[in-house]
């Protein structure tokens, strides 16, 4: 049986971290800076530091890969976009919207850190670069997707980023049903990643429902319901606040755990925390607000889950 958790994650240390303009119109989350790029990508490496000891000291294993200078990858510090590992020893690359975060893919990297790290890359699988990045077809990864690897459903939102065909042919590849819905900011545009409004977990499921289409909404509920999850609904203002952009992990020692950066901690009432609480999840925040306002994303972007079988 498939496990939807794991206590191996990998994540990128930037070199070159900050605002990339071939991503911006996309992502309404992503805004300059306002202070010189030398003191981002300082802050943006302190922020990264912090969270890497704040989830090895939650028990999960974090292995670091430092980004190359070279060439510029200004968005290197979200790795889930543009790979996914999975308990059969695969590793799938995904095509990905922006030219600069194209550089990001580096199989090379994934080889590596398997053979250092006792883990068995068994098939590096790149058809759907192949199949559809030339045609403006995208697919970014577990940003795009947002896996139930128990129950083997993909959930995904269409955005500029998501695209029907690169997903119909990850859910026939992987076996996986899908499900493909609309969902929109209070200003009507499209979540450009579905990980930003949804986070599925072993027992519960926080998504944005009222982010989702009227004529998708009862479908998406009919899912959740199915597998058995409980769900815990946000709003988009919570959306605003990566409240949506959680991940659920759990400890070298098989303990359940919930990440997510302290601005979305802070945005969770009551009643939500209880009812994570209540499923056993111990939440993990860190602050990344320089990470979240330039790039975009949030904690469970900076979070590469390693589902790769041991050798």
């Amino acid at each position: 049986m498939n496990a939807q958790t794991t206590d191996t994650v990998l994540m990128v240390r930037p070199a070159h971290f900050g605002s990339n303009p071939e991503t911006s119109a996309s992502n309404p989350f992503q805004h300059g800076a306002g202070i010189d790029a030398a003191a981002v990508g300082a802050l943006a490496r302190e922020e990264f530091d912090a969270a890497v000891d704040v989830l090895r000291d939650a028990g999960v294993r974090v292995i670091v890969v430092d980004d190359t200078p070279e060439p510029p990858r200004p968005d290197a510090v979200f790795p889930n976009n543009w790979f996914s590992t999975h308990a059969d020893g695969r590793a799938v690359l995904y095509p990905m919207l922006s030219q600069a975060r194209r550089r990001e893919r580096r199989p090379e990297t994934l080889e590596r850190v398997a053979a250092e790290n006792g883990l068995s890359l068994r098939i590096l699988d790149s058809w759907l670069v192949r199949a559809h990045e030339n045609k403006g077809q995208y697919l970014e990864g577990t940003g795009s997707l947002v896996l139930d690897r128990v129950n083997k459903i993909a959930y995904a939102c269409r955005s500029p980023r998501t695209h029907d065909a690169a997903f119909d042919a990850f859910c026939a590849r992987l076996g996986h049903a899908g499900v493909l819905f609309d969902a929109t900011d209070a200003q009507g545009a499209p979540y450009y990643h579905t990980n930003v409004m949804m986070c599925v977990g072993t027992d519960a499921a926080v998504v944005c429902m009222e982010s989702v289409a009227e004529h998708d909404r009862q479908r998406v509920r009919e899912s959740f319901k199915k597998s058995s999850h409980t769900l815990i609904e946000i709003t988009r203002d919570q959306v605003l606040a990566f409240v949506g952009n959680m991940l659920e992990l759990r400890s070298t020692r098989g303990a359940p755990r919930i990440a997510m950066s302290t601005t979305a901690h802070d945005a969770l009432t009551p009643d939500q925390l209880a009812t994570l609480e209540s499923k056993g999840l111990r939440t993990v925040h860190a602050p990344i607000p320089t990470i979240e306002r330039v790039g975009g994303g949030s904690l469970r972007c900076m979070i590469a889950e390693l589902f790769l079988p041991a050798t």
